[in-house]
């Protein structure tokens, strides 16, 4: 399993359990929240009514007038006190209809035995054991949650009292009752709107971290691309991230970790190479340096001082190439680019080798369509240049030679075709590399083997492909090299 898939998983966990108990704990707190604000209202209500009814209901206290209390309030009050309950209104409350004010209010004595009942059901009956009146009586706050229906759980109704007094004497208590199932629209609406609102905010936390995770597993893809293009010896700069600057920082420190190692290494083998290469001259020099301190003819002489200049000859040329190619190896990207006519340089190139073509009688074939591309002119010029002279040296004289530019596929296409002998087939996948080289024809002394090397280089700087392979066009046989190089670089 993917890391970034690991880490999605078990944030997906964490916000899930974490959401669903949160999500439960407040929709469980909805109710008795709602349950709380009623009551205090209620409360509130019910010390108004009572402060209402104290009056009337001092004036026919039976204790002070010595009497019964037949009929403790009058009948306008009654009245009113009965039509509070059965009023029917239409209001719209945060989505919810209201048509009635569902509330009873009963009215008891000093003894607990109701008086009045706006209900008209428990009028004369003795109450003083319900904890509303029971500790309302005595001075405390008296409220009671009963059922109408013990088996039904939502038959609960919310009963409320306050002391009706008279000269801080507390003649009567007076309760006003709602059934909770009044205010269950609100509950049920308040929940499914925390419930919806709750489940769209753990969707958006886990598509957050779903995103957070792509994010996350696409930058370790990049490091692991960036450190096998590593591995496989390609130029490329380290990646770039703009959210996780870790990652950045570790393709930094890789980058550095890989120029370090291929310093060495590089050095390692440049030394060993270089090692091989000078030797093979320098002991032609140090045998014919030998001979003339010999006596010897005159054109002995001679051909041994031209061996000489012809060893110093092809070592300044290795000690260039090798500048050349060092400088070049060590580029991770093209310095300066612009855009060049590729069959312009083509066109320079031949110009500049005309008299070896000339000299060769080489029958030069060009078909170079005009085509722009984004490159350093400089080094696709030393790369042609490097390309003919390669044709120019393996080539049989008289050969047929052709140099084709064309625009195919949105790339710039570069063949070179030389009438000659074939490459052998175990040679072909060298070809490329530093110091290998092929004798030429009619010529015993080898190239330095830095051409087709530096050539390679330099179409991989500018994100091309190098292909050498032996072909046969008609009656002709030979050596086709093609380059192919993008219109624009990345």
């Amino acid at each position: 399993m993917p890391f970034a898939l690991r880490v999605f998983a078990l944030y997906f966990v964490f916000v899930g359990m974490s959401g669903y108990f949160m999500l439960d704990l407040v929709v469980k707190e909805i109710k008795p929240g709602v349950r709380q604000s009623s009551e205090e209202v209620l409360f509130d209500t019910a010390q108004l009514l009572a402060q209402l009814v104290a009056p009337h209901l001092a004036e026919h206290n039976p204790q002070s007038a010595g009497q019964t209390a037949q009929q403790p309030l009058p009948p306008q009050l009654q009245q009113v006190l009965a039509s509070y309950g059965k009023h029917r209104t239409q209001a719209l409350i945060w989505g919810v209809e209201k048509a009635s004010i569902p509330h009873r209010i009963y009215i008891t004595d000093a003894a607990g035995i109701i008086i009045y009942d706006s209900a008209n059901q428990d009028l004369g009956k003795d109450y003083s054991r319900w904890n509303d009146v029971y500790l309302t009586l005595k001075g405390q706050y008296g409220a009671r949650s009963s059922r109408t229906d013990p088996n039904d759980e939502n038959s609960t109704v919310m009963h409320v009292a306050a002391a009706v007094r008279h000269q801080d004497q507390i003649i009567g208590v007076l309760t006003i009752a709602k059934p909770n199932h009044s205010m269950q629209p609100f509950i049920d609406r308040t929940q499914a709107y925390l419930t919806q609102r709750g489940l769209l905010l753990m969707l958006l936390g886990l598509a957050v971290g779903a995103l957070l995770a792509w994010r996350l597993q696409q930058g370790l893809n990049r490091l692991e691309t960036y450190a096998n293009q590593l591995s496989a010896g390609e130029r490329v700069g380290p990646p770039k991230f703009r959210m996780f600057f870790e990652f950045a920082n570790l393709a930094q420190a890789l980058d550095k970790m890989r120029q370090t190692l291929a310093g060495r290494a590089y050095a390692e083998r440049y030394v060993q190479t270089l090692t091989h290469e000078l030797k093979s001259p320098l002991t032609a020099i140090q045998a014919a340096s030998e001979l003339l301190q010999q006596p010897l003819p005159d054109v002995d002489r001679q051909r041994f001082a031209r061996n000489i200049q012809q060893q110093t000859e092809r070592l300044h040329q290795l000690i260039e190439q090798l500048l050349q190619l060092s400088e070049l190896e060590q580029r991770q990207h093209l310095l300066e680019t612009k855009p060049l006519d590729l069959a312009a340089l083509c066109q320079q190139a031949v110009q500049q080798r005309q008299g070896r073509i000339d000299q060769q009688q080489w029958q030069l074939q060009l078909d170079l369509t005009a085509t722009t591309i984004e490159g350093d002119a400089l080094l696709l010029q030393q790369s042609i240049g490097h390309l003919l002279d390669n044709a120019l040296d393996f080539a049989d004289k008289g050969a047929t030679v052709t140099l084709d530019v064309q625009l195919i596929e949105q790339q710039a296409v570069l063949t070179l075709f030389n009438q000659g002998p074939a490459i052998p087939n175990y040679a072909l996948p060298r070809l490329t590399e530093r110091f290998y080289s092929l004798p030429r024809p009619g010529k015993q002394q080898k190239s330095t083997g830095l051409g087709l090397n530096f050539v390679a280089e330099v179409v991989k700087l500018h994100q091309g492909e190098l292909q050498l392979e032996n072909v046969k066009r008609g009656q002709l046989s030979g050596v086709l090299v093609t380059v192919r190089l993008p219109l624009q670089l990345q």
